[in-house]
């Protein structure tokens, strides 16, 4: 096994994260909007289905995680070895 499980861990959270900026922007309109009265911020979305969006890109980061785990494993990109 060419990285250990904290690596593989690591390499996932900066999937999740990148994957998850990267879906937040999805499905909202910035059509016709009355000014918000109860203290809300002028661009907030009215619905941002943030627990779908969080699913979405979860199951979107274990397939660009899984695709660069085999990139790593097959040894297309190689590791650069262990200094001793």
């Amino acid at each position: 096994m060419p990285i250990g499980p904290v690596t593989m861990l690591a390499i996932y959270i900066v999937c999740w994260w990148t994957v998850l900026f990267a879906v937040l922007p999805l499905g909202m309109s910035q059509g016709d909007r009355e000014r918000p009265t109860d203290g809300g911020a002028w661009g907030a979305p009215a619905e941002p289905n943030l627990k779908k969006k969080f699913i979405t890109t979860t199951w979107i980061a274990a397939i660009v995680w899984a695709l660069i785990i085999v990139v790593i494993w097959t040894g297309l990109v190689p590791m650069p070895a262990a200094i001793s």
